[in-house]
């Protein structure tokens, strides 16, 4: 059996810097301005914190996804 966990990354304007959370994996959140590091770091991370979470797992599956935030000027 697959264990799935989402991923999220969004991209940070302000700092410049994309950032990788997770609901389903307590305690993710990292950030890097290289996605492709940023995506082996959650790798890395993952299956450190779900055993620290007591969930150790030997098969995991990552489904990431993608958004991006945006500011809007509003007109008063």
């Amino acid at each position: 059996m697959t264990n799935e966990y989402r991923i999220t990354f969004s991209w940070d304007d302000e700092v410049d810097v994309w950032i990788a959370t997770s609901d389903d994996v307590y305690g993710l959140i990292l950030e890097h301005s290289s996605l492709d590091t940023l995506v082996e770091r959650v790798r890395k991370a993952v299956p450190e914190l779900l055993a620290l979470d007591g969930m150790q797992r030997d098969d995991i599956s990552l489904n990431y996804g993608m958004f991006r935030k945006e500011r809007l000027a509003v007109s008063g």
